[in-house]
């Protein structure tokens, strides 16, 4: 492992529950991998290209088969960018609150940007086949409350989605590191984003 690439989906910067377990992870990393390089992609920050009509007109093109040329590929020259600054890294961290029970917008954007076909996937005979392969993923979520069990578990479309997403390009191999509850009182809030540090340490000793 060479390149580990950070994407960070949390606005709070220093303030962020999140990014307090993700940095810890990212130090114990550092620490048992000090030749690895970190690039860190923080989405709130990034000026993500929209989804133009022509932009949408060349996906089709390539779920065609075809290439991209002329008008079309110069539409694409900043999703191919975001689409190679992904595939150049060995690794992912994700830094990604609750929000809504989901994803923030802007780690959906960024998905529905890099995630496009003879890039991330194909399709063949046999159905839908990931192109990315051999790559592991850490998740680290803030939620604020507890969705690891009971009624609540239903709620968490979160992780079920970040695990089907990019497992269909064929990143299997995710783990979650989740702090959780953070809104039920600052006590509770300590002692939970002490324990979810400490699986991230833990976790980064594996990875």
């Amino acid at each position: 492992m060479k390149k580990l690439l950070h994407i960070i989906a949390t606005p709070r910067e220093d303030e962020s529950r999140t990014l307090q377990v993700s940095n810890t992870f990212l130090k114990a990393l550092k620490e048992k991998h000090p030749d690895l390089t970190i690039e860190e992609l923080n989405l709130f920050k990034e000026e993500l290209p929209s989804l133009t009509l022509k932009r949408v007109d060349g996906k089709y093109i390539l779920l065609g088969g075809k290439d991209l040329s002329g008008e079309f590929k110069e539409a694409w020259e900043e999703i191919i960018s975001h689409i190679e600054r992904f595939l150049s890294a060995d690794a992912y961290l994700l830094s990604v609150p609750m929000w809504n029970f989901g994803i923030p917008y802007k780690l959906k954007h960024y998905i529905d940007i890099i995630i496009q076909p003879k890039y991330l996937f194909r399709y063949t005979e046999k159905g839908p086949e990931g192109l990315v392969k051999g790559k592991k993923m850490a998740v680290v979520t803030s939620r604020g409350g507890d969705y690891s069990a009971g009624g609540m578990r239903q709620y968490d479309t979160q992780e079920p989605y970040l695990r089907a997403i990019f497992g269909f390009v064929g990143i299997t191999d995710i783990i979650f590191i989740n702090a959780q509850p953070m809104d039920m009182g600052p006590e509770l809030q300590k002692e939970k984003i002490e324990e979810a540090q400490a699986i991230a340490r833990k976790t980064a000793e594996s990875f």
